[in-house]
Parts: structure tokens; C-alpha cells; sequence
């Protein structure tokens, strides 16, 4: 078992100059499309391929296309409005940021799912770890990586296919 805590996330600019100051995230430079997409994010209960991104968009923007989906998936990782994770070979997935209580992920390293969980002590752990050695946080992620219990045949329903599948496809 692998455990990873990121008190920082990278920053990852785009070429509209998104970051933490740009217009986007001041409202100005945020189109309808970009919304859509935003939308799709924050209203889903999972997280999300840039594919089913798409789809849902699509339902939402009928004509939207798909290079500007990841378009504007790289512009709202970039100024802080949606987060994406990238595990392995695994489709990177993604998520609104801000909009849930601070989560964790497990990420099976077989198959790619991604489970959140919330636990109360993690914003403590890491503010204590953090003031320990004198950081000061701007924000912070906890993964844990290991097997999920499908793969690991803990689980009795094996003759299910795709289990990341049962979210939001």
C-alpha cells in the first residue's frame, strides 16, 4: 500500500493565461461552453472521463465538440475550478473543485477505480503535520493506493464487468 499526502496541488496554467488571478476566475473570460462543462463536473456524483464530460456536455450544449471540452478542462484545472487525476495508464478523470468537504481518494493500481471517503481527521493530520515542521499549507490531498476489493476477490459479485462503470455511465 502506497500512501500519498499532497498538501499543495500543482498548478497547471493553460494557454488563455488561467491561474489563480485570470479572467476566468474572475468571470470574465468564462464561456458558455466552459460553463456547460462546469456544470457537468458539479452536478456529477462521480468522477468523470474527459469522454463522458463530453457526452454529458453534449446533452447540456448540443454541437459542443470535443477538442473543446478538453480545452476547457485544461483552462478550469488551470485556474482552480475543477481538479483532474491521473493514475497510471488509467483515463484521467475529473472533478469540480471546492464544492465537496475535503475528501480523499483510494485508487485501485489494477483497475483504475476511484473511491472518495471523507474522514474528519485528515484536515486535522494535515495541519498538524504541517505546522510540525513549519509549512504553511495552501491546500492539501490524500490518495491511497492499493487494490480495490473486486480485484483483490474479496468480493462475491466477480461475474460483474467493468466496475468503475456502476457511477455515472
Amino acid at each position: 500500500m502506497i500512501i500519498i499526502i499532497t498538501m499543495t496541488d500543482v498548478e497547471n496554467k493553460c494557454d488563455c493565461g488561467c491561474g489563480p488571478g485570470c479572467g476566468c476566475s474572475a468571470g470574465k473570460r468564462c464561456s458558455r461552453r466552459r460553463r456547460a462543462v462546469l456544470q457537468v463536473l458539479s452536478s456529477s456524483p462521480c468522477h468523470l472521463t474527459a469522454e463522458e464530460v463530453y457526452r454529458a456536455a453534449g446533452k447540456k450544449l448540443p454541437g459542443i465538440g470535443i477538442a473543446t471540452v478538453y480545452r476547457s478542462l485544461k483552462c478550469l484545472c488551470g485556474c482552480g475550478k475543477a481538479r483532474e487525476l491521473k493514475y497510471g495508464d488509467h483515463p484521467a478523470v475529473y472533478e469540480a473543485a471546492g464544492l465537496k468537504s475535503p475528501h480523499g481518494h483510494l485508487v485501485c493500481l489494477n483497475c483504475g477505480e476511484l473511491k472518495e471517503f471523507f474522514e474528519p481527521a485528515m484536515e486535522k493530520l494535515q495541519a498538524g503535520l504541517a505546522a510540525a515542521n513549519g509549512f504553511s499549507t495552501a491546500g492539501g490531498r490524500l490518495e491511497i493506493y492499493g487494490t480495490c476489493a473486486k480485484c483483490s476477490g474479496l468480493r462475491k459479485d466477480k461475474n460483474e464487468k467493468d466496475h468503475r462503470a456502476g457511477c455515472c455511465s
